[in-house]
């Protein structure tokens, strides 16, 4: 209940500095029949446009949940369910879902490759994952040396979240095709959590709007 509690406060910062743009930025694309994993306190939910026809948002923890459930309120004109699931088994069937949208969440999942994979067989044919992520410090050495000397810590007060996950390359490994990838860093954020990467991923077999 703490970090629940505390969760929006602390990200207040990131928020205002970097996180809230670019949350508008991807979250404002996506249509169709829409699989949110993860949704935590419901920080995307204002971004979601018109052209949602249906929103499933999944949060295994029930302290988030409530908060989420406050969140989303008496809802948009879309339908919006709310499940309880966790990320690795999703209660829906194969290709129900013409994007999924996952934001700094596949740092504290139990297996990001079980996930993925998840996502993968929710998603229609040319259905789009939209993603958010901090990620390993590759390409700076000392960063990433005190990356892995916090982690253990880290892990315990942070809610399982890692800090040397190679998110991207777990995207291409469950079988996306990238349309887009940007690397980067969170403003405002913890230098050891700032390195980011931020984009669209494809499955892989569809043509034309993945909304169509």
């Amino acid at each position: 209940w703490l970090m629940a509690w505390s969760y929006d406060l602390t990200m207040r910062g990131m928020e205002r500095a970097c996180l809230a743009r670019w949350r508008s930025e991807l979250v404002g694309t996506v249509g169709g029949r829409v699989l949110e994993i993860g949704s935590g306190t419901g920080a995307n939910f204002p971004y979601y446009s018109g052209a949602v026809s249906e929103l499933v948002l999944t949060e295994p923890d029930r302290f988030m949940r409530e908060r989420l459930r406050v969140a989303v309120g008496a809802g948009p004109r879309y339908p919006v369910e709310i499940d309880a699931c966790a990320a690795e088994a999703i209660p829906y069937p194969d290709a129900s879902f013409d994007f999924v949208v996952c934001t700094l969440v596949l740092c504290s999942v139990r297996s990001p490759a079980e996930v993925l994979r998840e996502v993968h067989r929710l998603l229609r044919p040319g259905g789009r994952l939209v993603f958010l992520e901090h990620v390993a410090a590759h390409g700076q050495p000392r960063l990433h040396r005190w990356q892995r000397r916090v982690q253990p810590v880290w892990k315990r007060v942070c809610g399982n979240c890692h800090l040397t996950r190679d998110t991207g390359r777990s995207i291409l490994e469950a079988g996306f095709e990238f349309g887009r990838l940007d690397r980067g860093r969170m403003a405002g954020a913890p230098a050891i959590v700032a390195p980011m990467i931020k984009g669209v991923a494809v499955r892989p077999g569809g043509t034309g709007n993945p909304c169509g």
